[in-house]
């Protein structure tokens, strides 16, 4: 393209309008991520949420472009991956009791670190990952046709907004005036933590996470608690504390074994079966549609992009402006030097950061396109014991290996989600690039200081398997940095997880069952029998109404537990940096 058509692209689709409501939304988007990764142990897409806000915010400020919006959401959403890399691997140091060896500033060269070389990954990936790819991006898709439809302005708008204030008014009424326990339904189980938690945010995600993987996470919750648990306590075999450790190394083994083995895969080519069958088993957590055929495209063929094929061929940066080569230099020395200096890693380390991170940026560009999971933590974890095997580093600084890692790989899933919602509605890929780096950038500095807020808050004993802050992934670095509470049952996760995987049994829904404490799984598993009467009725106004109307109440479903999601989690930072207010001023 050249410079003349560059600027036209730039005052069309990057606007000042844009920028300063998507600067907004990217603090708001960012801080709630931090606080629903660290609360929920998971991290839905934000981008249906994002694309729906950037075209109601827009439009009241008279902006109508479709493009522009698209970048208004880029920069929203942009920080929401950088949290979950940070909310992911940075509080396992807490967990082992290393606080006092951390500093805000190392905590944030990790977001930045992680942040410049995810950034620099994609640009140099988005041709072949996207435009010569036919990976789906089912997230990127549903965003595309979020904007398509443009029907966020009036009723929709109004629903999104009235379930996050909802939520947040629950919030209030639960953690400020204490009206409303924290757990209902409580039963005095030894050894299981048995209640329904009063938390819409909770109930959201298992109604978007829907039935069958609920109903194997609810597999894994039972046999964890009342087999394992409560079970072997009773025939004698052990006490109630070694059967916690043997539930989260089990759980950890299945959950590390079904991320890894389908992304090292040599099989994962067009046509093959392996391929296939990762197509069929659908998106993550929010996702809409599959790998396959997208609207307007009958029948065309699932295809991939293996790390091999991308490191094998001649990589150039797609994003062909002049400036942006030396501004890639730029960002890959910066990061260098963040790693060398202030966070005290040695050459060695620090080279194989930067070159494993466009590695495991491929990895997750390929897993984001043909599912919509980008498992950032597992990425982070690979590379840290990677390092740990030939290093001397400290256990601090495996953490902030990890934590590089882990952002780089959120981010570049997300970015490379963004340039497919780009490729559709013809997006600029320049200006969607420069989008997310206002976004990412921002979203680095305000994901960190949200977790200093909430450990401000709340102190480093709120991170935990039974704390206030679930933390599960980090609880997972954690255990592999510290030592691992039951070897056998670990490797009994990763091979029984191999065969479940295999069997098509997703073991990773299996294995956070068996991880979580079991009330999180119950309440989880209420709001996925939510979903099911939902679909029941969906049903009925179909066989009634016809898909048209079906297509409405799915996208009022979607919605609405975005919104309820959004609410409670906003609300929730809000009160932590309310809390530690009172605390200085006090």
């Amino acid at each position: 393209m050249s410079e003349t058509g560059t600027r036209a692209g730039l005052r069309g689709q990057l606007s000042a309008a844009g920028i300063v409501i998507g600067c907004i939304g990217c603090v708001v988007i960012t801080a709630s991520s931090v606080y629903t990764a660290l609360k929920m142990g998971a991290l839905p897409w934000p981008t249906i949420f994002t694309s729906i806000t950037a075209l109601v915010l827009l439009r009241a400020v008279g902006r109508t472009s479709l493009n522009e919006a698209n970048i208004t959401q880029v920069i929203m959403s942009a920080g929401s991956m950088v949290a979950g890399g940070i909310a992911f691997t940075v509080p396992g140091i807490w967990i082992l009791g290393l606080g006092v060896e951390v500093s805000w500033w190392e905590m944030l060269a990790v977001a930045l670190g992680g942040t410049l070389l995810g950034l620099v990954c994609t640009a140099l990936i988005r041709r072949r990952f996207v435009d010569e790819s036919d990976l789906e991006y089912p997230i990127g898709t549903a965003a595309a046709e979020t904007l398509l439809a443009s029907k966020a302005g009036g009723r929709t708008g109004r629903v999104l907004f009235g379930s996050m204030a909802f939520a947040g008014a629950w919030c209030v009424v639960r953690d400020v005036l204490g009206w409303i326990p924290s757990l209902v339904a409580v039963l005095p189980i030894p050894g299981v933590s048995f209640g329904i938690q009063a938390s819409p945010m909770r109930l959201s995600v298992g109604f978007l996470v829907g039935g069958r993987s609920v109903a194997w996470w609810m597999v894994g919750a039972v046999l964890a608690a009342f087999g394992i648990t409560v079970g072997g306590a009773a025939v004698g075999l052990w006490d109630l504390t070694t059967a916690q450790g043997i539930v989260s190394s089990l759980g950890m083994g299945l959950m590390l074994k079904d991320i890894v083995l389908p992304l090292f895969s040599r099989t994962a080519r067009p046509g093959s079966p392996a391929l296939e069958q990762s197509c069929s088993r659908g998106g993550a957590t929010g996702a809409s549609g599959s790998c396959g055929t997208r609207a307007g495209e009958p029948g065309r063929a699932c295809q991939s992009q293996t790390v091999d094929d991308a490191l094998n061929s001649t990589t150039r940066p797609s994003l062909k402006k002049p400036g942006l080569r030396p501004l890639l230099v730029l960002f890959v020395a910066s990061a260098a030097l963040i790693c060398c200096f202030a966070l005290r890693l040695s050459p060695v380390v620090t080279a194989a950061i930067v070159l494993l991170s466009f590695v495991t940026a491929i990895m997750s560009a390929q897993s984001v396109g043909q599912s919509g999971i980008d498992p950032m933590e597992i990425f982070g974890l690979i590379v840290l014991l990677f390092v740990a095997a030939f290093s001397q580093s400290t256990q601090v600084q495996l953490f902030f290996v990890a934590g590089i890692i882990a952002v780089a790989c959120g981010l570049a899933g997300d970015v490379m989600s963004d340039f497919k919602t780009g490729q559709i509605i013809g997006t600029d890929p320049r200006t969607l690039w420069i989008g997310q780096v206002i976004g990412a950038l921002l979203g680095a500095i305000v994901a960190v200081a949200v977790m200093l807020a909430l450990v401000a808050a709340y102190g480093t004993d709120a991170f935990g398997a039974d704390a206030e802050f679930i933390a599960a992934q980090a609880n997972v670095v954690a255990t592999m940095v510290a030592g691992i509470p039951s070897v056998p049952a670990f490797v009994l996760g990763l091979v029984g997880g191999t065969l479940l995987y295999c069997a098509g049994i997703p073991a990773m829904m299996l294995g956070l069952g068996v991880y979580l404490p079991f009330y999180m799984s119950l309440t989880t598993g209420v709001g996925a029998l939510a979903r099911v009467a939902f679909d029941r009725v969906r049903k009925a106004r179909v066989a009634r109404d016809g898909e048209a109307a079906a297509k409405e109440l799915d996208e009022a479903g979607a919605v609405v537990a975005s919104g309820v999601l959004g609410g409670e989690s906003i609300v929730g930072v809000i009160i932590a940096f309310a809390s530690v207010a009172s605390g200085l001023m006090g």
